[in-house]
């Protein structure tokens, strides 16, 4: 299977959801950096669209690092999906050849099916919270943690 190139949407899960965990923390971005096994440049990156879109805030400094906005409930994952994403092709259109009838016109056809395609997608996104899969995360590590020692 293809690995996929642009990882910006799962990075920016995995560090809202980890944020999540910790909602009177702040977190730097080398730690959520460590934790997503990503550059920490890449991840400062993605938490910069994320501030953007007023998902995450930043405190400077020693002792500062990066917290929820909002409650972890109220953020569906199509929030973080448009943060990310922005109006950017799902799909991977390219350019035809101007002079070409077929490529002009495949050109809109594959548009219309790309605009549905992220309709489809953000309607899916937006049934899930980042306080759904930190409780989710939470109960797999629940589920899977030693039984205390008798």
């Amino acid at each position: 299977m293809a690995v996929p190139t642009n990882t910006q949407f799962a990075v920016a899960v995995h560090v809202m959801t980890l944020l999540a965990g910790v909602p009177d923390e702040v977190l730097s971005s080398e730690r959520l950096a460590g934790s997503a096994n990503a550059n920490p440049v890449h991840v400062r990156r993605v938490l910069g669209a994320l501030r953007r879109a007023g998902l995450v805030s930043s405190r400077p400094g020693v002792h500062g690092g990066w917290q929820l906005e909002r409650g972890a409930h109220t953020v569906t994952l199509a929030e973080v999906w448009r943060a990310v994403q922005g109006d950017d092709p799902l799909l991977g259109l390219h350019g035809a050849a101007p002079e070409c009838s077929v490529g002009q016109r495949i050109q809109h056809a594959l548009g219309d099916v790309d605009r549905r395609a992220a309709r489809a997608v953000e309607h899916e996104l937006g049934r899930t919270t980042i306080g759904d899969l930190a409780d989710d995360t939470r109960a797999r590590e629940l589920e899977t943690a030693p039984a205390p020692a008798r």
